[in-house]
């Protein structure tokens, strides 16, 4: 019996896919290829993949408005982007849009199996080189600003305060009546926003500025 999660790929770039068909083969059931965002839109909606690798810039239709569109007849579908735009305002874009993971194709056989593996999990995946501060769109505790946590919305700090206080992504979701996904965004925006550079530096500033006690 085959329990190996099924991926749909949407790419335009024939021999490029085909590379991928090998990376992905032996951890995942690739159940079709598709060159263009409309013909993306069908494929998800009749075969249902667990996730979907789709390109930004296809014909007919980018992956950007084809995932935006999928979202309105299903909600929870999962897809990675794998791009060659090393631009964090395509990122930003994607996650808005409800993306799980945004991947450089240079990097792919390092970062898309770790992407998909997280996408399955619930939680997001960007691509390192770009940083959680590019992604979210802030600068990095811009200079003269003593206390970064004002930036911080009332969700992020509920978010931040029941992560500080040991919860996992998926019980603060639960908490919270919000995705995991979600949780995983205000993640990256919390710790880009007061220039942490990860969950454990976040949770110390925000205990230095009296937002969570020890």
């Amino acid at each position: 019996m085959n329990n190996r999660p099924r991926v749909l790929l949407a790419d335009d770039h024939q021999m490029f896919a085909d590379g991928l068909r090998t990376l992905l083969g032996e951890e995942f059931e690739l159940v079709e290829y598709v060159s263009d965002g409309v013909a993306m839109l069908e494929a998800a909606q009749r075969l249902r993949p667990d996730v979907i690798v789709a390109d930004i810039t296809m014909p007919r239709l980018n992956g950007i408005d084809a995932l935006t569109q999928l979202r309105a007849v299903l909600p929870d579908v999962r897809v990675v982007f794998l791009t060659m735009h090393h631009d964090a305002a395509y990122a930003r874009r994607a996650l808005a849009a409800g993306a799980f993971g945004f991947v450089l194709k240079h990097s792919a056989v390092q970062e898309l199996v770790l992407a998909l593996r997280s996408a399955l999990q619930g939680q997001i995946f960007v691509a390192p080189s770009l940083g959680a501060d590019g992604v979210a769109g802030h600068p990095t505790n811009p200079a003269g600003r003593t206390d970064p946590l004002p930036a911080l919305t009332p969700r992020q700090r509920e978010v931040l305060q029941l992560l500080a206080n040991g919860k996992s992504v998926k019980q603060v979701a639960f908490s919270l009546a919000i995705s995991t996904r979600t949780v995983e965004f205000h993640k990256y925006t919390m710790m880009a926003t007061v220039g942490a550079k990860g969950m454990a530096e976040l949770v110390r500033i925000a205990i230095r500025h009296g937002l969570i006690s020890e």
